[in-house]
């Protein structure tokens, strides 16, 4: 790229020489891009509204970050082509939250036992959750927050002899809709 912009240079300079009232250089070339490296998927934190603790977001894992938009085909009588492709309601799928199981006393595990094994005499109790993804320096880089969160399923890994695995708890909860936050 050097070398280019050396000839490019040479070029200019042998063109304003031999006709100086001519004010057309050849243009140089543009600057390199910027290097885009995408974020890594480990670096993340999860936070609730009136959930405190030293442990509670601490999460392994978290999936179902996804909606879905249903497609509606309508047959048109005497149209033999093709059907009509039209928009319909958008679907979200639950969130599903992994963890280390707390041995200790856990306001998050307490919500959602105390919201599955509810009568629903009380309405249920629910939550805003944040998702944070951040960078190799604890910077925030986007986020994902989850309007009227509610327990929907806990469950425990099977719990093994002959194996040497962590002890884990999946929390999956429903919610109304999600919105992407650029930080």
């Amino acid at each position: 790229m050097a070398n280019i912009d050396k000839g490019i240079d040479l070029a200019n300079q042998l063109q304003a020489a031999m006709n100086p009232q001519s004010s057309t250089a050849i243009p140089r070339t543009p600057a390199k891009p910027t290097v885009f490296y995408p974020p890594v998927s480990f670096h993340f934190a999860v936070t609730l509204t009136n959930v405190s603790g030293a442990f509670e977001g601490s999460f392994s894992e978290v999936t179902g970050l996804d909606v879905t938009r249903n497609v509606i085909e309508i047959v048109e009588g005497g149209e033999n082509r093709f059907t009509h492709r039209v928009p319909g309601r958008v679907k979200y799928n639950n969130l599903i939250l992994k963890r280390g199981l707390l041995t200790i006393n856990s306001p998050l595990a307490d919500w959602c036992i105390g919201a599955l094994q509810s009568d629903l005499a009380n309405a249920l109790k629910p939550k805003e959750v944040t998702v944070i993804l951040r960078d190799h320096s604890e910077n925030p880089l986007m986020s994902w927050s989850f309007t009227n969160a509610w327990p929907v399923k806990w469950s425990l890994s099977p719990l093994a002899a002959d194996t040497n695995a962590i002890a884990v708890e999946t929390l999956e909860l429903a919610y109304s809709y999600f919105t992407r936050v650029k930080v």
